[in-house]
């Protein structure tokens, strides 16, 4: 029994590692091929499109797509500007929206639900709906640079990051975290004495590596596939980030090869964001058990 009982255990086991490596495999096939296509020529991707050679490096291969990307387009400018613009707004959301969170949960103040609500309720709202008035307000809001103070925003980083800082659902995210944490932990902070800044700080945000993970994925998608607002608000190319860009690779003549590249090289800063946030997420959660 005790030899049917392991067997019947290790058939299972292989059989779990089997569907989970069919299912990574599903995920992976789409770079893959576009990898593999963007070291192909356009005649030749076409034809191995259709068969198990668009993902094998087999044919004509080279970088030649790379180098003629390189030529349509200022790649790394707005490789840079995406990074820029989202690792700024992914900081300072997650700054923003876990202070927001944290007052809405432990700090007693008076309308703070309608307030919730309100600020819930902007989730039905698609963005497109504000497109245009948030445009028309922020062509004309002042700023103060080294300059002096000037009018309009537009064509600048600052308007592609401030109205994309606080956002209700990540305030949400925050809110249903906080409600789980212990309160013993809140009640026992302020009977020491310590104040409200101090217990965000060394109490609730040490224990938030979860949700801060969660919520920086979810902002880094947001930002990193912006095309709308920054199509709306940057004329200039220094400050256009990569979906806008890749707008250049369809005008006149399509070269498939080319766009292969494009995406490759933009997708390369999303596959270093995960591989860092999987590691901290891991460290957060050992972290954060051990504390418990």
């Amino acid at each position: 029994m005790t030899m049917i009982s392991a067997d019947t255990q290790g058939l299972r086991l292989a059989t779990r590692y089997a569907v989970l490596v069919l299912i990574a495999l599903i995920f992976v096939f789409p770079l893959v091929f576009m990898v593999m296509s963007s070291l192909k020529p356009d005649q030749q991707l076409l034809q191995d499109s259709g068969s198990l050679r668009a993902f094998l490096p087999v044919g004509d291969i080279s970088l030649d797509n790379y180098a003629a990307a390189f030529q349509r387009a200022p790649v790394w400018t707005f490789v840079f500007n995406s990074v820029l613009i989202t690792g700024v707004t992914v900081v300072l959301s997650l700054v923003v929206c876990s202070a927001a969170g944290f007052a809405f949960v432990f700090v007693r103040w008076k309308g703070r639900e309608t307030l919730l609500a309100i600020l819930l309720a902007t989730l039905i709202l698609p963005f497109e709906t504000i497109a245009i008035p948030l445009l028309l307000m922020a062509a004309n809001l002042p700023w103060l640079g080294l300059d002096g103070i000037s009018w309009g925003w537009m064509n600048s980083y600052r308007i592609q990051i401030v109205p994309f800082i606080a956002d209700g659902l990540t305030v949400f995210l925050f809110v249903q975290y906080f409600k789980d944490l212990p309160g013993e932990l809140i009640e026992a902070a302020r009977v020491e004495g310590a104040s409200w800044a101090q217990i965000y700080r060394k109490v609730v945000m040490p224990l938030s590596g979860p949700i801060l993970a969660t919520a920086a994925i979810l902002k880094f998608l947001v930002m990193y596939n912006q095309y709308l607002w920054p199509l709306m608000v940057t004329q200039e190319e220094g400050y256009r980030p990569v979906m806008v860009g890749l707008q250049y690779f369809f005008q006149l003549n399509v070269a498939w090869g080319e766009v292969m590249a494009y995406l490759s090289l933009i997708t390369v800063p999303v596959l270093a964001f995960y591989l860092y946030l999987q590691k901290s997420f891991i460290a957060s959660i050992a972290s954060t058990g051990v504390k418990g």
